[in-house]
C-alpha cells in the first residue's frame, strides 16, 4: 500500500465518523424540541381543576368587601345653585361629587343576587340604601344606611352615603356628623373633608351665621391631600368669597382656570372678585371670557354691564343688560 492511498483511506475515514456523529447530534435534539413542545401544549390544555369556595372562606369575603368598597361607578352628581351677593354679581355655591365616595361597582345591584353570593348583611343594606338614595327616597335610604351602619360600624361608606342622604334633606348638623365619623375611620380621603366643608357651607347659609372658617379649614384640608383636587378649590373659593376675602378667591381661580380653563362659571367668579376690589378693566375681561366660552350665560352679561356702568360705560352697559334679559327670557 503506498503513501498516498494510506492517506485517502484515512480521510474517508474520518468523514465517516463526522457524519456519524452529525447524524446522532441532530437526532437528539430534534428528539428533545419534539418532547419540549408536547409537554408544553399538554400544559395548556389540561388545566388543574379549582377548587369549590366554601361558605367559611374569610379570605374570600375579606377579598369581596375590598371589591364592594373601591368600584366607583355611581354617576357624577354636583350641587351647583346660584345665589346673589350684595353687589348684585352672582356665583355658584359650590361643588361636590359624589361618585368619589359612593362606592358602587355596578349600576343596578341584585340584592337577591348577593345575598346569594353571601355577601355581608351590612353590604346588602348599604346596597339598598344605594338603590333608595337614586330613586331620591331619602328617608328609606337613610334607614338602610343605618342598618349597615348598626351591622359594622368601621365601614366608613356608608356614613358618607347617610351624610349624602342627610344633605339631601337639608339636615346640615347630621350630615356634618356622619362625614366626621367618617374622617375618624379613615382621614386620608380628600372627599370626606370637601363633602364636610360643603355641608358646613350650607348650614352657614341657611342660618345665616357667616361662620364659613371651618369649611375654608376642611377645604384647606383637602387640598393637602390632593392639591389638584378640582372640587376642593371650587368650593374653597366659594367660602373665601363670602368671607370677603378676594384676593384668595383670585388665587383659587387661578388654579382653577389652569386645571379647567373653558370653566365658565370661574371665569365669572374670578370677575367679581375683581369688580368687588374696584379693578373693572380686570372684571371686564373675565366676564368676557365667560361669555367667550358660553354664549349663552346671562349672569356674566348682568356681570359685565355691572362693571361697564362702573366705569361710565352706560352705552355697553345697557347692551349687556338687554341681553341678559334676553338670554333669561327664553
Amino acid at each position: 500500500m503506498t503513501k498516498q492511498t494510506f492517506f485517502t483511506l484515512l480521510i474517508i475515514l474520518c468523514v465517516s465518523i463526522l457524519l456519524t456523529l452529525c447524524f446522532i447530534i441532530f437526532t437528539c435534539a430534534g428528539s428533545g424540541k419534539a418532547g419540549a413542545r408536547s409537554k408544553t401544549e399538554t400544559q395548556i390544555v389540561i388545566e388543574p381543576e379549582l377548587e369549590p369556595e366554601t361558605e367559611n372562606d374569610d379570605e374570600e369575603k375579606e377579598e369581596q368587601q375590598i371589591i364592594y368598597g373601591s368600584a366607583n361607578t355611581q354617576p357624577r352628581v354636583s350641587h351647583q345653585t346660584s345665589a346673589v351677593s350684595s353687589s348684585g354679581l352672582r356665583h355658584i355655591r359650590g361643588r361636590v361629587n359624589t361618585s368619589e365616595i359612593n362606592p358602587v361597582n355596578f349600576e343596578n345591584p341584585d340584592i337577591e343576587i348577593l345575598k346569594q353570593m353571601g355577601a355581608d348583611p351590612y353590604l346588602i343594606s348599604f346596597f339598598s340604601g344605594e338603590q333608595f338614595y337614586k330613586n331620591a327616597d331619602y328617608d328609606r335610604a337613610i334607614t338602610e344606611y343605618t342598618a349597615s351602619i348598626n351591622r359594622n360600624s368601621d365601614f366608613p361608606a356608608s356614613f358618607v352615603s347617610r351624610g349624602n342622604a342627610y344633605m339631601r334633606k337639608r339636615d346640615y348638623n347630621r350630615a356634618i356628623e356622619d362625614f366626621s365619623r367618617a374622617i375618624r375611620l379613615d382621614g386620608t380621603k380628600a372627599e370626606y373633608y370637601n363633602y364636610r366643608g360643603f355641608a358646613r357651607i350650607e348650614l352657614a347659609l341657611s342660618r345665616n351665621t357667616g361662620e364659613f372658617n371651618t369649611a375654608i379649614e376642611d377645604f384647606t384640608r383637602a387640598l393637602s391631600i390632593n392639591r389638584n383636587y378640582i372640587d376642593a378649590l371650587i368650593n374653597r373659593s366659594h367660602a373665601f368669597y363670602q368671607t370677603g376675602n378676594f384676593d384668595r378667591v383670585i388665587e383659587d381661580c387661578d388654579n382653577i382656570i389652569r386645571l379647567e380653563p373653558l370653566n365658565a362659571v370661574i371665569w365669572n367668579r374670578r370677575g367679581s372678585a375683581w369688580y368687588r376690589k374696584d379693578d373693572d378693566d380686570r372684571a371686564i375681561r373675565d366676564f368676557s371670557e365667560a361669555i367667550r366660552i358660553n354664549p349663552g350665560y346671562a349672569t356674566a352679561y348682568r356681570n359685565r354691564g355691572n362693571a361697564y356702568q362702573s366705569k361710565g360705560d352706560t352705552e355697553r352697559a345697557a347692551a349687556d343688560f338687554a341681553a341678559a334679559q334676553r338670554l333669561q327670557s327664553r
